[in-house]
């Protein structure tokens, strides 16, 4: 008897415990997007097989296409700086990838091949013509293995600080597909996607990590990543595909078959930026970079008049 009754008062605990961290989730997420920053009355909607895709489109003439990283906190937000001025020359499409931004974010495993797909079918379906491509850090990889199978749809390529060669090599392991199974859970696995992201941790993230001033970051851009982090149905499934390698794709024979002209630029504080861009090189070297004094991942973000001064330069 005595044993049953601890193990129905421990059963109570339990239950009010997770009744209680679900609650919590729940706020978290209501406040996080209750001041409903993303909304934008131009935005167009590619219904693609997996779930609805936000873009928008500027301007007139050659098309080009910007890719935002491959993260929650990410959107189509990180060009704002960029489409004032390209859109003067170019037919400007900025997309919200799937799992992130104002596209639906469907509660499944993101890999780099799904992306693959999204891209060429936006491309084919709502650009109609062969495109420029800007994609900052992950998105890189799933660029190129776009390219690399269907070139008849991509014409320049830009790269904002893409992943190592070795980085993108990474496949989930033991330990990542255990992190990965927590994550999907319900209760505790969101409460820790919501430690990740909470506005403590993207503070810290873009003082540390994204920009090399911590002091030019400004409240509004958290606040902009922070509710693109919890929009949608499952935002947590993207982090825990990223986090845990299932985007990750060798990148290397890809590298090597591209014909098309590739643009690298890198943020000055990267560790062994240099270094990472003689690797491209050494798989294709057609491959030209720039390095962006005083930035570090999000050069764009951080200095996005020196960065728009090289695209430019090379676009033309």
């Amino acid at each position: 008897m005595k044993t049953r009754n601890k193990l129905l008062t421990l059963l109570t605990l339990s239950t009010g415990a997770a009744t209680t961290t679900a609650i919590i989730n729940q706020y978290i997420k209501y406040s996080a997007v209750s001041k409903n920053l993303l909304m934008n009355p131009e935005a167009h909607c590619y219904k693609w097989r997996l779930g609805n895709i936000h873009y928008v489109k500027y301007g007139k003439g050659k098309p080009i296409l910007l890719i935002h990283d491959l993260m929650p906190e990410f959107s189509g937000y990180q060009w704002n700086d960029f489409i004032s001025i390209l859109k003067e020359k170019y037919s400007v499409y900025v997309i919200d990838l799937l799992g992130c931004g104002r596209s639906e974010k469907p509660n499944i495993t993101y890999t780099n091949y799904l992306y693959v797909q999204l891209l060429t079918d936006f491309i084919r379906s709502e650009i109609g013509h062969r495109t420029d491509i800007i994609a900052s850090g992950a998105s890189a990889s799933f660029s190129i293995m776009a390219c690399s199978l269907t070139p008849e749809l991509f014409d320049r390529l830009l790269f904002i600080n893409p992943d190592s060669i070795l980085s993108n090599s990474l496949i989930p392991g033991k330990r990542a597909k255990l992190f990965k199974f927590i994550l999907d859970t319900p209760i505790v696995g969101t409460l820790l996607y919501n430690i990740a992201v909470s506005k403590k941790s993207l503070e810290q993230r873009f003082s540390q990590d994204y920009f090399n001033n911590p002091y030019s970051v400004k409240v509004d851009l958290i606040d902009w990543c922070y509710e693109s982090a919890h929009l949608g149905e499952s935002p947590k499934s993207v982090y825990a595909s990223v986090q845990c390698n299932y985007t990750k794709c060798n990148i290397v024979n890809a590298l090597k078959k591209i014909d098309n002209s590739i643009y690298l630029i890198g943020g000055e504080y990267i560790d062994f930026i240099k270094e990472r861009f003689d690797e491209y090189k050494k798989y294709n070297p057609a491959i030209e970079y720039a390095i962006v004094p005083h930035t570090k991942l999000i050069p764009q973000l951080e200095a996005p008049d020196q960065v728009l001064k090289i695209v430019d330069m090379f676009l033309s």
